[in-house]
């Protein structure tokens, strides 16, 4: 099913998570531009000044990191290659729309090749299936078009949707969600239970809190879903895809930062 993303909320019904209209992207801060002379992967490269871009907004499968690292994912290096061929030795220009740099000094934001056509890297390497959507909370601009391009690669299963390790896991099995702890994962499931307790909401997918999938929404996050004009109590009952790091804390869990972690597939 194509990707939907959350715009809003009406009162006890959700209305949530559509795609939005192309130029969703507008409000771009202009950055620096440069020529790529490194790709170092496949969402992260090097410009002729030495600055060293992270393509935010995706997340390309990850190749080694160093000796003692974690292994390859698999299709690290054709996302590396694809992402060469698209820019490597060409003229590039970054677009911020959020925090402009990570905590190792790499600059985030959008690229966008700096010629006549102006094609949006991201977009690019999303709609080839060789990248999923990556989304921070203090960075969440363009994610409706980006969303919308990884939906089409994966409902036609190109690139990494053809990959089992890929595919989007289902909620009502826990004991699968536990092999794949410390993993970003897609998971897609009702929600049985949405409720409050203290300062944070738990979607819960099966009647067994503490062995069942979970979806854990903090008081930072739920922040971010009141100013977005959500609720996540009024899930309860709706199918939805969610995405995020896949720990195991009274059962598998993801820990939802930001509202569009979580896409409403159908409401009840």
């Amino acid at each position: 099913m194509i990707s939907k993303h959350a715009v809003g909320l009406a009162a006890g019904a959700v209305l949530a998570f559509l795609p939005g209209a192309a130029g969703a992207c507008d409000g771009l801060r202009d950055g620096p531009t440069g020529i790529v002379r490194q790709v170092s992967d496949g969402d992260t490269v090097v410009l002729d000044s030495g600055l060293t871009i992270r393509l935010v907004g995706m997340q390309a499968p990850k190749l080694p990191l160093g000796r003692d690292g974690f292994a390859a994912w698999p299709q690290a290096e054709e996302a590396r290659d694809a992402l060469a061929a698209l820019v490597l030795d060409r003229p590039v220009r970054l677009r911020y729309g959020g925090e402009q740099r990570d905590r190792h000094g790499r600059a985030l934001g959008q690229l966008f090749l700096d010629d006549a056509e102006g094609a949006w890297v991201q977009q690019a390497m999303l709609a080839r299936g060789l990248a999923r959507v990556y989304s921070f909370p203090d960075n969440r601009a363009c994610l409706a078009d980006l969303m919308e391009a990884e939906g089409r690669a994966r409902a036609m299963r190109l690139g990494i949707w053809g990959d089992p390790y890929y595919m989007v896991r289902r909620a009502d099995r826990p004991a699968a969600l536990a092999g794949r702890t410390g993993q970003y994962e897609l998971v897609e499931g009702r929600v049985l239970v949405a409720d409050r307790a203290g300062s944070r909401v738990y979607l819960n997918f099966g009647r067994y809190w503490k062995e069942d999938f979970t979806v854990v929404i903090d008081a930072r996050a739920l922040r971010l879903f009141s100013d977005s004009g959500l609720d996540p109590l009024v899930l309860e009952g709706a199918l939805i895809r969610v995405r995020g790091w896949l720990d195991d804390l009274d059962g598998p869990r993801i820990e939802v930062t930001h509202p569009e972690q979580i896409e409403v597939l159908a409401t009840r």
